[in-house]
């Protein structure tokens, strides 16, 4: 329940800052006497997909630390986490970052680890303790790598830049296509434009309908490139803590996933760790561990 309400008021905070951006820049409505002003238009959904998607970069792990309990590894005071504090800061140092990423743990069975925050120098490198149990020394240092390797990458600002821009597109395309059908619904029989038969009902949910079918076609795109970043990332955190090490941690990855139940094998999937091969991995955010091996392998 509290990470519910945490959730519903960023999002209330998120709209309500949008809204006021829009009203400082004039944009009441970007439809004016009966006309489409694609001008207003276009800053509409440039404040609206750029801006949602930057708030949330910058929330991102003020949020991952609230929503999933994160306790922050301070140093000279980690104790048994002291080595994956040792070893954030050295693959950070290695990739060159000058500020050390916050180290945290939270707690969970899931065997996972991620990396946020709004930039290089702001950034959150959080560790299950689900993967710790499971993991050796080798295999935690792979993951831990590989994170830091993101981090240095920049991928969260990136993902962002493409996440806004796609959210642009997908709300500018909709409501033009939404007009042009709603304007085509709303002529009378002698082809001239009946104001009193066009209903901003019926346009408002066609460009809901439209708004969902190119999401889904956004998402291919995004999930693609996220795939991508995740082959690099695995390229450099094979770089920092060497390629068996990464490699090691990927092949546990994968014999926990094999290991695992229906239930918690769905849990998986919905982390998108991995993703078997099958046209849903379109929609898939990483490639399959085999694949990622293998390109390891492959690698000078």
């Amino acid at each position: 329940m509290k990470r519910f309400f945490l959730f519903f008021g960023i999002n209330i905070l998120i709209v309500a800052t949008l809204s006021i951006v829009l009203s400082l820049l004039g944009i009441g409505s970007y439809i004016e006497q009966g006309k489409l002003n694609l001008i207003s238009l276009s800053i509409f959904c440039l404040v609206w997909g750029m801006g949602g998607a930057f708030i949330s970069l910058a929330l991102s792990k003020w949020m991952a630390k609230r929503m999933m309990g994160i306790q922050i590894i301070v140093p000279h005071q980690a104790g048994q986490y002291s080595p994956i504090l040792e070893s954030v800061h050295r693959f950070s140092r290695q990739a060159g970052l000058s500020v050390m990423p916050e180290v945290g743990i939270y707690e969970s069975d899931e065997v996972n680890a991620f990396a946020t925050g709004p930039s290089k120098k702001n950034s959150l490198v959080a560790v299950s303790t689900g993967l710790i149990r499971r993991m050796n020394k080798d295999e935690i240092d792979g993951v831990l790598a590989h994170e830091v390797a993101h981090i240095a990458n920049g991928d969260m600002v990136t993902m962002t830049l493409i996440q806004g821009i796609m959210n642009a597109f997908v709300m500018f395309l909709a409501r033009i296509v939404a007009w042009g059908i709603s304007s085509a619904m709303s002529k009378n029989n002698d082809g001239e434009e009946s104001q009193s038969s066009f209903s901003p009902m019926i346009n408002m949910v066609i460009v809901f309908v439209l708004e969902i079918v190119f999401g889904i076609l956004a998402s291919i795109a995004i999930s693609w490139f996220s795939r991508q970043r995740e082959f690099r990332a695995d390229s450099g955190g094979s770089k920092l803590a060497g390629k068996e090490r990464m490699i090691a941690a990927l092949e546990s990855l994968k014999r926990t996933y094999e290991s695992l139940t229906p239930q918690a094998e769905s849990s998986l999937k919905t982390m998108q760790i991995s993703s078997k091969n099958s046209w849903l991995q379109l929609f898939s955010t990483h490639p399959s561990l085999d694949d990622r091996i293998q390109a390891l392998k492959n690698q000078f």
